[in-house]
């Protein structure tokens, strides 16, 4: 299906040439990184990211209230990492994993965590995700692509100018994704195991 562009879309996508953006991101999360509050505006989250990225998978995520839009995470050193920041108001993710690998003095560590299995699915609320990378299975319900980014119907908005998409509901299966970060008001994790690993083990 082919959406027709305006001028001002024109504009706007040669003036963000250099701008990572991905379409069709999920707001899987990690548990081990989640602070309360969705931050607000361009930004993914109100603290600085760690040097290392993390995988995230799930067998389904379902949502509701879904906005995405280019955005940047700063690290402690104050570097940028460009990122697609995803928010979505609520959400359930069955067979949810995390996993994340540190390197230590001692060699690799890694990170291993696991919940939602069971048909217990792990649930959450005002989340807020920066990613730069997704597989999976998507469909969106009442999406709208090309919007502006300050005016998607989330809380959380990108910058004025900027391209994003918003859907009243989305739902993925066989989730695969790799971020920087994730914050969430509130994050259930029903039957959470947790797991140190030589670095070997990932959820994909």
């Amino acid at each position: 299906m082919k959406f027709p562009v305006s001028q001002r879309v024109r504009r706007m996508r040669a003036s963000h040439a250099g701008r990572i953006m991905l379409v069709a991101v999920p707001s899987a999360l990690a548990a081990s990184l989640l602070m309360g509050g969705v931050a607000e505006g361009a930004v993914p989250v109100s603290f600085a990211v760690s040097g290392s990225q993390f995988q995230i998978g799930a067998s389904k995520l379902n949502g509701t209230g879904f906005s995405q839009y280019a955005g940047v995470a700063k690290d402690t050193e104050g570097k940028e990492h460009p990122v697609a920041i995803a928010n979505i108001k609520s959400a359930t993710l069955s067979d949810l994993c995390q996993a994340v690998v540190t390197e230590t003095p001692l060699g690799k560590v890694g990170v291993l965590i696991k919940a939602g299995g069971g048909g217990s699915p792990a649930s959450a609320s005002d989340l807020q995700i920066g990613m730069t990378g997704l597989k999976g299975d998507a469909a969106f319900g009442n999406i709208r692509i090309g919007v502006d980014a300050s005016t998607v119907n989330t809380e959380a908005r990108g910058s004025a100018g900027d391209f994003a998409q918003d859907s009243g509901s989305i739902s993925i299966t066989n989730l695969q994704q790799t971020a920087w970060s994730t914050q969430a008001s509130v994050f259930t994790l029903t039957g959470m195991s947790m797991q140190l690993t030589d670095g070997s083990k990932g959820c994909f």
